[in-house]
């Protein structure tokens, strides 16, 4: 078979004629561009149901003065702070002292469902009565050191408040912490005053206040405070505070010494409760 035969009866075979493409007639034309019609449009804003709320900025404090945070239902809350309550020389003495001779250990709290976590910092409880939080007790211990003593007299004078109870905190380092809580356990009564006083390295002590009803407990828009704690200063927290803020010392990462914290306070005898349940 002559190549000129072969290739006639290979494309007459196999070969299929190309389709030529079609040109859109005057209907199809009219029928696409009837379906993608675009209608012109002006833009129209209309305001949001819910207005926008914006976080607010956190607040700080670390001038010496009284301050008023917060007026609502409850009543007042107020914050006064002192730095250099006590001076250098005599606030390294002490810092020492206590350091070295309180009984300090790690306390074991109780979770809602009953598991067991260590504090992440060291205690130890002075009063004449015991005081209960996180589901569990400190007992019972009226042999105040000399040291506790002679700073109970000096923040009573200053405060005009007087205090039978201490509850003493060592931050060992920036990784000992304590998370959001209110001190408004049935003991402290209502509108506990607390005196808390610094000793060793600086510390950011930060407040938050409680949401309102319609957050449903979602604390993003509420008021931030924080309070860089020095050396020697006091802090008085005083009216409704502990009703409607909260407090913490969070963790840092950066290299930080010890730290003491002792908060002064008024304990009453607890209600009883019936047996099997606990008291935060």
């Amino acid at each position: 078979m002559s190549d000129k035969r072969q290739r006639a009866r290979v494309q007459g075979s196999w070969a299929k004629p190309l389709h030529k493409p079609q040109q859109p007639t005057a209907q199809d034309v009219q029928s696409v561009s009837g379906s993608w019609r675009c209608v012109p449009r002006s833009f129209e804003f209309h305001q949001p149901a819910d207005p926008i709320r914006e976080i607010p900025a956190e607040k700080v404090i670390e001038n010496a003065g009284d301050y008023e945070i917060s007026q609502g239902p409850t009543g007042v809350s107020r914050l006064r702070l002192i730095p250099g309550f006590l001076q250098q020389e005599e606030a390294d003495w002490m810092f020492s002292k206590l350091l070295a001779e309180l009984p300090w250990s790690q306390k074991t709290n109780y979770r809602m469902m009953g598991d067991a976590y260590e504090e992440p910092r060291l205690t130890c409880w002075y009063g004449e009565l015991p005081y209960t939080y996180s589901r569990s007790t400190m007992q019972a211990n009226a042999q105040w050191h000399p040291v506790l003593t002679t700073l109970r007299l000096a923040v009573e004078e200053k405060s005009g408040h007087t205090f039978n109870s201490l509850l003493c905190n060592l931050y060992r380092d920036g990784k000992d912490s304590i998370g959001w809580h209110s001190d408004s356990e049935p003991s402290l009564g209502p509108q506990p005053v607390i005196a808390s006083l610094s000793l060793g390295d600086t510390r950011v002590f930060s407040l938050r206040k409680h949401p309102l009803p319609q957050d449903k407990g979602d604390y993003t828009y509420v008021e931030l405070i924080c309070i860089p704690l020095s050396h020697g200063t006091l802090l008085l927290m005083e009216g409704c505070t502990q009703t409607d803020w909260q407090h913490q010392v969070a963790k840092e990462y950066h290299d930080h010494g010890p730290r003491i914290n002792l908060t002064f306070r008024t304990i009453y005898p607890e209600p009883e409760r019936p047996s099997g349940r606990f008291v935060r």
